[in-house]
């Protein structure tokens, strides 16, 4: 476990400089001098910024090779070997995390890098700490099936995307104002960049982005900076289904601001209050009573209330007055 400490006796070496002498120069014993030499002490930031200021030597580096050793270190002490750590940092996902270039791993052939640099993804101290800050964090009713590491990677790369973002002011007086807009823009084509746009401008974060393969989680809210955000997957690709999950998420806003500024709130699927948001601000109650009162003319009402008809045939498909397979359905589906 050198860390450090080979460089720096390199440098004494070079410079002919003693290590009774530079451990006076750091006010510290011969034998915490060996010590850290040798790789057996780590090194205090005191010491650090010690160190940097009398060898002129580049904090950063000193850090970086002080952290590989304590992460060699680290992976030591849990793993019996080298197959055993990288079968556990497989469980990360880290081939599908790289392709879809999430995460840049600076040498792939070392485990102790690797797991430096997902930790710097996950931004924790150690793995250690992880299952438990997920379990405080992330609030929602666990389905069976259910990855909460796939979701948690997932959320992370949704807050890189937005983290040098700066939006307007989120103000809470705004969201019946979004709503409205959003009735005219779900009769457009789907168009991500132009819906993202529409909530920045009422200064909510939105990011829709596909998930780890095989994630069951439809979107989640959190708070950033005062702001709330909203994730998205395209867990389901209809349009109809896309948008339930939006409106499911901006409830969440409306009702629990406060609460996603210490949790991140997932989507699930048995959240009766923001269901019932969903589906009345796609199809109001008061409408959809008025379809299944006049069937033969619920095209003509929805185009009259500027419904999707894409709304119409996933509630009756939803509702089982049709099938999912039916021509209906099928036909007036939309993908996003």
């Amino acid at each position: 476990m050198v860390g450090f400490g080979s460089m720096l006796k390199d440098y004494l070496e070079y410079y002919k400089i003693s290590q009774s002498d530079f451990a006076m120069r750091l006010g510290i014993s011969k034998k915490h001098m060996n010590e850290i030499l040798n790789g057996n002490a780590n090194l205090s930031e005191e010491l650090i910024l010690a160190i940097s200021q009398i060898t002129n030597i580049d904090i950063n580096l000193i850090l970086y090779a002080e952290r590989r050793k304590m992460m060699k270190q680290y992976l030591k002490e849990r793993f019996k070997n080298n197959i055993e750590i990288k079968k556990f940092l497989n469980s990360f996902y880290l081939k599908e995390l790289v392709k879809k270039n999430w995460l840049v791993l600076k040498d792939e052939t070392s485990n102790i890098q690797n797991s430096i640099d997902l930790l710097e993804y996950l931004q924790i101290k150690n793995f250690d700490l992880l299952d438990n800050y997920m379990e405080n964090r992330i609030f929602f009713k666990k389905k069976d099936d259910a990855n909460q590491r796939k979701i948690y990677l997932w959320i992370k790369h949704c807050d890189n995307l937005i983290k040098d973002k700066e939006i307007k002011e989120y103000k809470s007086s705004n969201i019946p104002l979004l709503l409205q807009e959003l009735k005219i823009e779900r009769n457009r084509p789907f168009n991500k960049e132009r819906l993202i746009r529409i909530f920045e401008n009422y200064g909510i974060y939105l990011v829709i982005e596909d998930a780890i393969t095989g994630t069951k989680a439809r979107g989640c809210m959190v708070v950033k900076k005062n702001n709330p955000a909203i994730y998205m997957t395209k867990y389901y690709k209809e349009k109809d289904s896309f948008y339930y999950a939006l409106y499911h998420e901006i409830k969440h806003v409306k009702t629990d601001y406060n609460k996603a500024k210490a949790k991140i709130l997932i989507d699930d699927d048995v959240e009766k209050t923001a269901d019932s948001f969903a589906l009345n601000e796609m199809i109001p109650e008061k409408i959809w009573q008025e379809i299944l009162e006049n069937y033969d003319q619920k095209e003509f009402i929805c185009q009259r209330e500027q419904i999707p008809l894409c709304f119409l045939y996933g509630r009756l498909a939803y509702t089982g007055k049709i099938h999912y397979s039916s021509k209906e359905y099928n036909r007036h589906k939309e993908m996003i």
